[in-house]
């Protein structure tokens, strides 16, 4: 009984020594991360001294009793909020924390050899102090991966709140001026609203990631979110999207106070590329009167009505008229290179425009004709299907005695 009631009274001599150098050794330890961890810069003093309070209070328990606590007991949410807050890495936070433990562990193995502490305890206890080093670090761990992860996701939450509001047009200048400057924005350049959907098996969030990293890479500053579904956000110019499988709408280019209305025009830019079925970013110049035809489905209709449905009566001969019609227009109204492109007589192209105008009672002379017409040809693109049967690509036999018509 007297050897362990003075091996104890021994332990708490040290324990005691150690104590008395705890606000030094903390001190030396401060310098020690300032210097080491550039991160632990961002940390104030006080923190840092509440943190190394406990630590050290937890060490002296340990040595003290002997036993580690359990993973459970180690309440460090608060502290790894903080330095993710902060943006002090993981791999720091477990490096400044193993520093300290170290600090804590030479400093009882100089105060145990200087007292005369039995070989056998310092043994123990040094291996105590290793497990707690072991212990916390896992725990550490993590509770920070989760702070990391909640950070995250608070911020895209704040970052998506942000686009949100400035692509519905519901935040105040100060919000915007303050919101650009936290994301990168640049106020005094022009920025174009897109909205973007994934083709294949890429998610929005793919996308999104790999917009902003295309825009980056090219010098051009992005900044993008998920809206229901849908990637949405502002940039500067058109992105560049290499191999993305994309359909995007892009809208014109405008103030950041008053981008909610090229957003708009993005969405409007965007329902018209799907439903043509394209690939790629595309803008206004690109699309042009084409996204009227989307976003004006009943006058699509009285168009087809008018210039399209008269020809189907005509079976086969009625699909060739309304290619003919077309190639017409698309080749500038030169009958000789729409008879090269489909492999016929001049007269036969002739032929089918003048009967074209028979059956619509048009003239393709009028202006107005021209405009309705490609505007009708347009919306069967997006796939308006005709009433009556579809003919073949080319011309046929009963059309080589057509008569001259067409000069």
């Amino acid at each position: 009984m007297g050897g362990q009631a003075g091996a104890a009274a021994s332990l708490e001599q040290v324990i005691a020594a150690m104590a008395a150098q705890q606000r030094h050794l903390g001190g030396r330890l401060h310098e020690d991360l300032a210097d080491h961890i550039p991160s632990y810069r961002a940390v104030p003093r006080e923190l840092l001294d509440l943190v190394w309070n406990r630590h050290f209070q937890r060490a002296l328990a340990v040595v003290r009793e002997g036993t580690v606590p359990a993973p459970e007991d180690f309440d460090e949410a608060e502290v790894a909020r903080d330095r993710a807050a902060r943006g002090v890495p993981l791999s720091d936070g477990l490096r400044a924390f193993r520093r300290g433990l170290s600090a804590i562990r030479d400093l009882f193995l100089a105060e145990a050899t200087e007292r005369g502490l039995e070989p056998g305890l310092i043994v123990d206890r040094t291996k105590c102090l290793w497990e707690l080093a072991d212990v916390a670090s896992l725990q550490i761990a993590a509770v920070h991966r989760q702070a990391e992860v909640a950070s995250a996701l608070s911020d895209a939450r704040r970052r998506a709140d942000f686009l949100r509001g400035l692509l519905y047009g519901t935040l105040s200048a100060a919000e915007i001026h303050s919101g650009a400057a936290i994301y990168g924005l640049d106020l005094s350049r022009p920025h174009r609203a897109i909205r973007a959907v994934p083709n294949g098996n890429v998610g929005p969030d793919t996308l999104e990631r790999s917009l902003e990293s295309h825009g980056r890479s090219n010098g051009r500053g992005a900044l993008l979110t998920v809206l229901d579904e849908v990637v949405a956000g502002v940039a500067e110019s058109k992105p560049e999207t290499g191999d993305l499988e994309v359909t995007a709408g892009l809208g014109p280019p405008t103030d950041l106070a008053a981008v909610h209305h090229s957003f708009r025009a993005a969405g409007r830019l965007l329902q018209a590329a799907r439903a043509y079925g394209l690939r790629g970013v595309y803008d206004l110049n690109d699309l042009s009167w084409r996204v009227a035809v989307v976003a004006e489905p009943e006058l699509a209709e009285l168009l087809l009505d008018r210039y399209l449905r008269p020809l189907e009566a005509e079976g086969e001969f009625g699909a060739l008229i309304e290619e003919s019609v077309r190639g017409y227009l698309e080749s500038g109204r030169h009958i000789r290179e729409v008879a090269r492109s489909a492999h016929v007589h001049v007269n036969t192209v002739r032929y089918r425009l003048r009967r074209f105008e028979e059956l619509t009672g048009t003239s393709l002379d009028a202006p107005d004709t021209v405009v309705e017409l490609s505007w009708a040809l347009a919306a069967r693109e997006l796939g308006t299907p005709p009433r009556g049967p579809a003919g073949p690509a080319h011309g046929t036999a009963g059309e080589a005695a057509a008569p001259i018509g067409l000069p």
